[in-house]
């Protein structure tokens, strides 16, 4: 259920390990240089970057200082061809987590991308309280005292990301983008069916409500 940023300007590069993290049930987007990452930062929550160095426009290297300049603590994990000893110490230097050479070997991307994300403590993050609710992000569970709540996948991820942002407004395209990908086939109406199917299962709840902004789209409004 964690959601991976991979950052490299080669095409076979990205979609290869893409590939592998999805194979290992991770959520993966995609960007073509340390610029187009930023702008996803801005719009999606991530949990841990995949970052090549050598990229046009805004390379590994400055996308990291500039991370950690605005004091952004989020994993990075370096996927690099540059295999000289003074290209790693630069890679820590400006604040990498970890940082590992091409060829890709599968099972030690794997394994530290799992290490970093324990390290991070991630793991115990997964969780919105409001008042007696819980939104737990490992098990797909809403509880509120000793109700719980099995939510479907697609359903528990649109209520996290709008309670993650409550008060801010997401139009149903950022919803579809986020939510179900940018290569999805499905209209926007889905995700109106899937608002109208999450304010039945809750409107009898009063810590929280999905509000309906006219003409842009849903917000998220905490009641306690």
């Amino acid at each position: 259920m964690f959601h991976i940023l991979v950052v490299d300007d080669d095409k076979h590069t990205r979609m290869l390990i893409k590939a592998i993290l999805e194979n290992a049930s991770y959520t993966v987007t995609t960007a073509n240089n340390g610029r187009e990452a930023l702008d996803v930062l801005d719009l999606t929550h991530i949990d841990l970057v995949v970052l090549d160095i050598m990229m046009p426009k805004m390379d590994g290297y400055e996308f990291t200082k500039t991370l950690r300049q605005a004091n952004s603590t989020l994993p990075i994990l370096m996927v690099t061809a540059k295999i000289l000893p003074a290209d790693e110490k630069q890679g820590f230097l400006v604040g990498t987590d970890d940082y590992i050479t091409k060829p890709i070997d599968e099972d030690k991307l794997l394994f530290r991308i799992k290490a970093l994300l324990r390290r991070a403590q991630i793991v115990n993050e997964q969780k919105i309280v409001i008042g007696d609710v819980t939104l737990d992000y490992n098990s797909l569970t809403v509880s509120r005292k000793n109700e719980v709540q099995q939510l479907p996948q697609k359903e528990f991820l649109l209520l996290y990301k709008l309670l993650s942002y409550p008060g801010k407004i997401f139009t149903r395209i950022q919803l579809m983008d986020e939510i179900w990908g940018l290569d999805t086939e499905t209209g926007w109406e889905t995700v109106t069916v899937h608002i109208g199917r999450l304010r039945n299962r809750f409107k009898s709840w009063d810590e929280f409500e999905i509000e309906t902004v006219r003409g842009l789209g849903y917000k998220a409004v905490k009641k306690v």
